[in-house]
């Protein structure tokens, strides 16, 4: 059994106690060593119903199915209800969940709840900034204006329904909207500002800043790697070359970075010392949006080498230094990564999209399973 295969077994194993253990709820990060459990009321649910159905895929054990059919219908109550959508963190909710459904059984319910959970992100789109709000109401005085580098992962959702209806305005809210990210969160030399603001009325820029980094002009290692996956899967969708080189530069700027033991701190600005936070997550979704940027790469591409040795050194040190492999009792699947450091909410705990991220590159990696942000081939 190669390192992978241990890794990935190890992760079934545990994915499968959590889900007596967890008893309904949804895991989101941990405290003393035990998630925090809520009942579908954060941003983060999807993550758990994205590892039942990666767990499936690769075991067809019924207990991942069912488990992960309870998650989608938890959703669609999540929906009907509109609790806790106000926000554009609807992709990372829904293309795990019910689209993942339909991908994987083509259930037409579940493509149905996609759509509508599309429609739902469509509503933060701001018509006069051209720009999907990330959080809170329109008018809002602090965050009306606001865009942020994690939106990269929620467009997928646009772009699929765009492919499922043949209705363009997904395409264009989604288009627009990563142009935009493009040409603001990322700056000159391939880092990134976590958020971006702008004026509500005329759409003028205004500033940078941050959430969850350092400060606003340093680069929060997870932003890096939303920025990473997202234009390389915006670049999937449309085969625009500029978002293709774009997931590049970011990649290249991530992994010319790394420390010694290949998984990131929480923030490539932050001054290292004994005590700087890891950010284990961020080298999780960055090793994922390494794969899928490696799938749109020949062989003879001239960074190949370069980015597969980053992804193998990275995935290398999270299997052998930051998993729980040997832990038989432990519920996160990585240790040592942040939520945030700079609001000093779990700043070196488990995350549970570091595990999703981390089992999806796994199984991407060694079966050939990809995860659920865009239809299979």
């Amino acid at each position: 059994m190669n390192l992978w295969q241990k890794a990935i077994e190890d992760a079934v194993q545990k994915t499968k106690a959590n889900i007596g253990k967890f008893s309904g709820l949804f895991p989101h990060v941990s405290e003393n060593g035990k998630y925090i459990l809520n009942d579908n009321c954060d941003w983060t649910e999807g993550f758990w119903s994205g590892m039942l159905w990666l767990c499936y895929e690769h075991t067809k054990d019924e207990a991942f199915r069912e488990a992960a059919v309870w998650t989608v219908e938890s959703f669609k109550k999540r929906l009907e209800a509109h609790r806790v959508l106000d926000h554009h963190d609807i992709g990372f909710l829904y293309s795990l969940s019910a689209k993942a459904q339909w991908i994987i059984e083509r259930d037409p319910a579940a493509k149905q709840l996609a759509l509508e959970a599309a429609d739902v992100m469509m509503r933060r789109w701001r018509p006069k900034g051209r720009y999907i709000q990330a959080w809170g109401l329109e008018g809002d005085p602090e965050n009306g204006g606001r865009i942020i580098i994690d939106c990269m992962m929620n467009l997928p959702l646009l772009y699929w329904a765009y492919e499922q209806t043949g209705n363009k305005e997904y395409l264009d809210v989604a288009v627009t909207h990563a142009d935009k990210s493009r040409r603001f969160l990322v700056r000159g030399d391939d880092s990134s500002f976590h958020t971006f603001y702008f004026d509500q009325e005329t759409g003028e820029s205004l500033r940078g800043g941050t959430h969850q980094g350092y400060r606003d002009a340093s680069t929060w290692t997870r932003g890096q790697a939303w920025g990473i996956y997202g234009f390389a899967l915006s670049y999937r969708y449309t085969k625009n070359p500029l978002y293709l080189e774009t997931s590049r530069r970011m990649a290249r700027y991530f992994l010319e970075r790394l420390p010694e033991d290949d998984v990131v701190y929480w923030d490539f600005d932050a001054p290292v010392t004994p005590e700087t936070k890891r950010d284990s997550s961020a080298s999780a979704i960055a090793s994922a949006g390494l794969v899928e940027l490696l799938s749109h790469l020949n062989a003879e591409d001239a960074d190949r080498a370069f980015l597969e040795d980053g992804l193998h050194r990275s995935m290398k040190s999270l299997v052998e230094n930051y998993s729980t492999i040997g832990q038989p009792d432990a519920e996160g699947l990585l240790e040592h990564g942040s939520y945030s450091v700079r609001g000093g909410s779990a700043p070196d705990d488990y995350m549970i999209w570091g595990d999703y991220y981390y089992l999806e590159a796994l199984l991407r990696m060694e079966k050939g399973i990809t995860g659920y942000w865009h239809e299979r081939s």
